[in-house]
């Protein structure tokens, strides 16, 4: 390719093995090498080998077999890179759940996928076994974060300090009915010959809006995965086995996160430096002992870090690799985050369905900051007319961009319809995002054909919001869309039609919607309408309602 970095190939190799094969040559490879790295506690690369072959025996004790569903409702931890290994040992399917997640939006996701085996936040288990008793999980393995913390950290916050104990009521809470963590790294190692998941084996199930309507689970194969790992691999031309160091701040439980940090970072035999989240001071802390080589995230985390480094005076000039993607990048974060890091930042595009990195901006000055780049290796791209895939649209004009490659997903889980709706004849993705391509091929993405929201790096459904402000009585009907920021992303923002004679009162639908949503999905504003537009059919167009919201004179609350 033309553009490419010196170095990178057109094509990768593709996998022969499952993920198992990657994660066992790492830990054959890199054994004393560190591997995870979490409040200043390390594990090497032989210890988490060990952990998972524990781990996965004491799974097949709790009943676990290849095939079955295994819910994970972590946050970033030094148990879930255990865990997301051990169910794949099985020959299992790893389930991944956001623990901030209501047991509102949980339950549908456990009624769709049906894992009776959960490996769950001890802060998250209260939401399982809230749930109907033919939806949740039949036995629940309970981590305690703190057990992973150093020593003389979980003394302190063993303190009668309000503080500490608002502190350690945030990361632990205690819990009845469940398996201990402790009770699987307990058991003894999973006999060698236990047999392993083939390359084209169910790996995951990722959950995602997709382009339409509620959460729709992914399904992703140990090729899709193992695939895109590679393709990571060869785009970051130059990164050395067991020389580089990940932060992993970024959500593991999303498939950006997944593909950087549990399979990418693990078959790079690089120190995964692990955030439970996101936050400024305790990344700089950590890059005085353990400085970044590879740093990826979205604007926002970029931005506020870059500025924090600057007003702490520590150095980032170790970040070399930087990669921004779920959210467009301004040129102004650009500008930030490379005047104190030690590397391009370039911003990349993907989604659930293809594992999830399918273009990217070269390492390279010949990046185009503001588009989302150019093809993986291994990737094909086309731009077709929306109403009709088969067309390709010239050069310049907009249509849909389509996506082909060995990243791409097998199809919805349980949903037959919405996956020939996605996946053409072929092979090839619909992404139902609105493309143009320079005369270079870099492309820039104008809009979308579908209508989720983007906040954060993560999606939001409308449709998913509006039924929750529904449920409130002072609202007769509602739109929900997104509201582009300064800074990138979009911000939700809910226009309310009220029942006669009612007032708009926003802590009070905020209040009704954070009892049901995660907290990225809910309304940061709020707008009484009189009238809500509708199509000849009845239909609420939320693109007039967005289009009224951005009008001059509009106000929110």
């Amino acid at each position: 390719m033309k553009y490419y970095q010196p170095g990178v190939p057109a094509e990768i190799e593709l996998p022969t093995g499952s993920l198992v094969s990657l994660y066992e040559r790492s830990v054959a490879e890199a054994g004393t090498a560190v591997a995870m790295e979490f409040f200043g506690r390390t594990t090497t690369y032989a210890r988490l080998g060990d952990q998972i072959s524990r781990a996965a025996e004491g799974l097949r004790r709790l009943g676990v077999q290849a095939g079955d569903r295994v819910a994970l409702v972590l946050p970033n931890c030094p148990q879930h890179v255990v865990a997301f290994y051990a169910v794949l040992r099985l020959g299992a399917i790893v389930v991944e759940h956001n623990p901030l997640y209501t047991e509102r939006e949980l339950r549908h996701m456990f009624e769709d996928h049906a894992a009776r085996v959960a490996i769950c936040w001890d802060v998250a288990v209260p939401k399982l076994q809230d749930m109907p008793g033919d939806v949740a999980p039949q036995k629940i393995v309970s981590v305690n974060l703190l057990r992973e913390f150093p020593a003389i950290k979980r003394l302190a916050l063993r303190l009668p300090l309000p503080r500490l104990r608002a502190t350690r009521n945030r990361l632990t809470a205690p819990v009845s009915g469940t398996v201990p963590w402790e009770r699987m790294l307990d058991a003894d190692p999973l006999v060698a010959t236990h047999p392993r998941p083939g390359v084209h084996d169910l790996a995951a199930i990722q959950y995602t809006s997709g382009t339409t309507g509620m959460p729709k689970g992914a399904m992703l194969t140990h090729s899709n995965l193992f695939s895109n790992a590679r393709q990571g691999e060869a785009w970051m031309h130059g990164a050395q086995y067991r020389k580089e160091t990940f932060y992993a701040i970024l959500p593991m439980f999303h498939a950006f996160g997944m593909t950087l940090f549990l399979t990418y970072g693990i078959l790079k035999q690089a120190r995964l430096v692990i955030f439970p989240s996101f936050d400024a001071d305790l990344v700089l802390d950590a890059a005085r002992t353990s400085p970044p080589t590879v740093f990826c995230a979205v604007p926002p985390i970029y931005e506020r870090t870059a500025q924090r480094a600057t007003e702490r005076g520590i150095s980032l000039r170790s970040a070399k690799y930087c990669i921004s993607g779920a959210m467009n990048l301004p040129a102004s974060v650009v500008e930030l985050w490379e005047s104190v890091s030690g590397g391009l930042l370039v911003e990349g595009y993907g989604m659930t369905e293809a594992s999830p990195v399918c273009l990217g901006n070269p390492f390279h000055p010949s990046r185009r900051t503001g588009t989302i780049g150019i093809p993986f290796p291994s990737t094909l791209m086309r731009v077709v007319d929306p109403d009709d895939p088969d067309v390709e649209v010239p050069q310049g004009e907009r249509g849909e961009l389509l996506i082909k490659g060995p990243q791409v997903f097998q199809g919805y889980w349980n949903n037959p319809e919405e996956t020939e709706r996605t996946l053409l004849p072929g092979g090839w993705l619909r992404t139902g995002d609105i493309v143009t391509l320079d005369a270079d091929g870099f492309a820039t993405i104008v809009d979308r054909v579908k209508e989720l929201i983007i906040t954060g790096g993560f999606n939001v459904s409308p449709s998913e919001v509006e039924g929750v402000l529904r449920g409130h009585p002072d609202v007769a009907d509602c739109a929900v869309v997104g509201v582009p920021m300064p800074t990138g992303g979009e911000k939700v923002v809910a226009a309310v039609q009220l029942r006669p004679g009612v007032e708009l009162r926003t802590d009070v639908l905020r209040a009704h919607c954070r009892e049901r949503l995660a907290g990225y999905k809910v309304p940061r504003e709020f707008v009484a309408v009189e009238e809500l537009p509708r199509s000849m059919l009845g239909k609420v167009v939320r693109k007039q309602v967005r289009d009224q919201l951005l009008a001059p004179g509009a106000s929110a609350r």
